[in-house]
C-alpha cells in the first residue's frame, strides 16, 4: 500500500511538473517566419558591425530592406543615431530573405548578462501588429539610445537588454525574439 502511495504521489508530481513546464514563458524563442544571412566581411557595414560586436553591448540595430532604382537594399539604423545602406550583391539575390512579420528586425548584444547575448527580435509591436489582418498595417518600434524599444500606439516599453520584456507600459506579450548568432562585426550573421 504504501509503495502505490508513493508512486501515486510521484507521478502526480510529475503531472504538475509536466503541465507547469508548458506555459508560454518556456517558449523563448518564435516559430515564426525569418530568415536572414548577412556576410559583412563583403559589404563592411559599420552600423551593423557595431551591433555584432559582443564587446560594445547595448548597440542595436534596425535591419530592414527597401526598393531604389530597381534594386534591394538594406537599410540599418542602430539606436545610437548611426544609419547606412548597403546594396544586394548577387549572393544576397540567392539567399532567401525573410526579415520578420513586415520587413523588419533589430539585432544586437544585451548589456545585462555575461557573457553578452546576440538577441534579434521582430521589429513590430507583438501586442500591436497582427500579421494575418488586411489590410496589413505596420506597427514599428523605435529605439532609444539606452535600448528601449517603444511601440508608438500602445506606448508600452520593451527592454531590448533583457530578452525584449516589457519595461513600462501594460502587460502583455514580451517581443518576439528569433535565434541568431554572428562571426563577428565584419562576419555572418545569421537570423532565423
Amino acid at each position: 500500500m504504501r509503495r502505490i502511495l508513493h508512486t501515486r504521489v510521484l507521478a502526480i508530481t510529475l503531472a504538475l511538473f509536466a503541465a507547469a513546464s508548458c506555459g508560454d514563458s518556456e517558449h523563448e524563442f518564435t516559430t515564426g517566419a525569418c530568415y536572414f544571412v548577412f556576410d559583412n566581411s563583403v559589404h563592411q557595414d559599420p552600423t551593423l558591425a557595431s551591433a555584432m560586436n559582443p564587446m560594445a553591448p547595448g548597440i542595436f540595430c534596425q535591419i530592414t530592406t527597401a526598393m531604389r532604382n530597381g534594386a534591394t537594399w538594406f537599410d540599418f539604423t542602430n539606436n545610437g543615431g548611426a544609419s547606412s545602406s548597403s546594396i544586394q550583391n548577387a549572393v544576397d539575390t540567392r539567399r532567401t530573405l525573410i526579415l520578420g512579420h513586415n520587413n523588419g528586425i533589430i539585432v544586437g548584444y544585451g548589456a545585462l548578462s555575461q557573457p553578452a547575448v546576440l538577441y534579434a527580435f521582430d521589429r513590430e509591436c507583438p501586442n500591436c501588429f497582427d500579421p494575418a489582418s488586411i489590410p496589413l498595417r505596420s506597427k514599428p518600434l523605435s529605439m532609444s539610445s539606452s535600448g528601449i524599444a517603444t511601440c508608438n500606439v500602445c506606448k508600452r516599453q520593451y527592454d531590448l537588454n533583457n530578452n525584449g520584456f516589457i519595461s513600462a507600459g501594460e502587460e502583455g506579450k514580451r517581443l518576439t525574439r528569433y535565434r541568431a548568432t554572428t562571426t563577428g562585426p565584419y562576419g555572418v550573421l545569421s537570423v532565423n
